[in-house]
């Protein structure tokens, strides 16, 4: 049975598998298409990803291997920037990209997105593989567990409305179509 919106607040799990590895996992009320969509539409994901304090400035996503993405918001008096590269795409279950973190360009890590879904509601597993163990406990020391909970919440809102293709909205924007 589907949850509320706001009902799974606060549930996404950080756990290390690894010296290397940080592994994120949250459910979500919705069917694995529409958590697929919105992670990988940018419209949709300048309505979910950061905070309402610091949108995204920049958003673009060319969605297929070899395609190259990125974010960046401003916090303060500067701007906070992620980018990296598709390396596969098996819609909508599997995604992995790198990432890297432009205020720490060695620290090139590769993410493994995967989604499960049962009976319309979706696992969702994000495997972060870093290089060292320094740039995974730099990772989690920087505090990304915070920002990261507030993220997928706004996420949570937007695919639990499962108005993803009419872009239905978050905190800070407007309503969604009736």
């Amino acid at each position: 049975m589907n949850q509320s919106p706001g009902s799974r607040f606060g549930s996404a799990v950080v756990t290390l598998p690894s010296a290397t590895q940080i592994q994120i996992t949250r459910v979500f009320d919705a069917p694995a298409e529409i958590v697929f969509k919105a992670w990988t539409t940018p419209e949709l994901v300048r309505r979910w990803w950061g905070s309402p304090e610091n949108p995204l400035t920049v958003c673009d996503i060319d969605l297929r291997v070899g395609g190259n993405w990125r974010y960046a918001m401003v916090m303060g008096d500067a701007e906070l920037g992620w980018h990296g590269t598709y390396q596969a795409i098996d819609a909508p279950l599997r995604l992995v990209s790198t990432e890297v973190f432009e205020g720490f360009p060695n620290g090139e890590a590769v993410n493994t997105l995967t989604l499960d879904e049962a009976d319309g509601t979706t696992t969702l597993t994000v495997v972060v593989q870093h290089q060292t163990m320094a740039n995974r406990d730099g990772h989690i020391d920087s505090g990304m567990e915070a920002g990261m909970q507030t993220t997928l919440d706004r996420l949570d809102i937007l695919t639990v409305h499962k108005h993803a293709a009419a872009g239905c909205a978050i905190e800070g924007e407007p309503p969604c179509p009736t």
